[in-house]
């Protein structure tokens, strides 16, 4: 099973300003030439040695994760990283791709929704588009998009057919050699994460939620999406800090997907939903402030005598494959 991160921000895109590009790029210059470089040659290795938010920064692309086999491939949310993955399904920008995509929808938030009137596949006749949501508001949320004035082709005139599914919560169902079920998560409005299994690996999706159920009485039945995960994406679109004073907003913070992922023995976590008014500069601040949690958790663990957990996490960034 493989997981690619089409999309990272959270809320709104947030491409770098001409400005920050540029300031961007002058800093690159001057450490270049700071450390003695002068030789085109060693630009490859000078760019390896500079952490991946100088370089090219997290992404400013909204959320969209692709989740494949061998056999099947299934999308997760159309936020604007779907436009370069409808792109790749076609062979290029001109390209005459033509087949089927299954998309699944977390919730319909504005953010999750808008890469899909610049999804090119959905354009192309003959093709297939299938929709899926636990949410009964699909058909109606992706018509009114296709309306005018806030697009100019309707619906009606789409060149390939699409297809509205309804999943039913909590009950698995098979795509090719995938599982998945959907389970709630802590969002205003209602938001749907989902465990993927193949091959005896587990993904699990879950972003856009503020993780308020924590214990496993509060969680529920909504418990085994965090239950035997080789690998989690979650929220982390805020610090801590931020949490507490962004109450009911509906996202959470790394540490707290740290704290479940110790819990249940989760193996690896990726978090994003990264907040669009954060620069690449502090997002990677809240990354080391996650790293002194981290650190402080594992020392209290051996002062305490108990082994320290050791669980595999980063920032995720836009374009990056995981496999499971």
């Amino acid at each position: 099973m493989r997981v690619k991160l089409w999309g990272v921000r959270g809320s709104l895109p947030a491409p770098l300003s001409p400005e920050n590009l540029e300031a961007r790029l002058k800093d690159l210059l001057q450490d270049f030439f700071a450390r003695g470089h002068r030789d085109a040659s060693q630009i490859d290795a000078f760019l390896a040695s500079i952490p991946p938010h100088r370089r090219g920064g997290f992404g400013g692309n909204t959320a969209c994760v692709q989740v494949s086999t061998d056999a099947a491939s299934l999308i997760i949310d159309a936020g604007s990283g779907l436009r370069r993955l409808g792109e790749t399904m076609m062979g290029g920008p001109c390209g005459l791709g033509r087949g089927e995509a299954h998309i699944l929808f977390t919730h319909f938030h504005w953010d999750h929704l808008i890469g899909l009137p610049f999804f090119i596949p959905i354009f192309v006749p003959g093709n297939q588009i299938h929709l899926y949501s636990v949410q009964p508001e699909l058909e109606a949320a992706v018509k009114m998009m296709f309306t005018k004035p806030y697009f100019p082709v309707p619906f009606e005139q789409l060149g390939a057919k699409v297809h509205f599914h309804r999943l039913e919560p909590r009950v698995p169902a098979a795509f090719g050699d995938l599982t998945y079920t959907p389970y709630r998560l802590d969002h205003p409005d209602p938001c749907w994460g989902f465990r993927f299994e193949h091959a005896g690996k587990t993904f699990s999706h879950c972003v856009d939620t503020e993780a308020t159920r924590l214990s496993p009485a509060d969680l529920g039945p909504d418990l085994p999406l965090y239950q035997g995960v080789d690998l989690m994406i979650f929220d982390g679109q805020y610090t801590l800090l931020e949490v507490t004073e962004k109450i009911n907003w509906g996202h959470a913070a790394a540490p707290i997907g740290l704290d479940l992922a110790i819990r249940e023995g989760i193996k690896r976590i990726l978090f994003m939903h990264h907040d669009p008014a954060a620069s690449d500069d502090k997002i990677a601040d809240a990354e080391r402030q996650t790293r002194e949690y981290f650190q402080a958790y594992q020392e209290s663990a051996r002062a305490a005598g108990r082994p320290a957990p050791s669980v595999e996490w980063a920032f995720a960034q836009e374009g990056m494959t995981v496999a499971v």
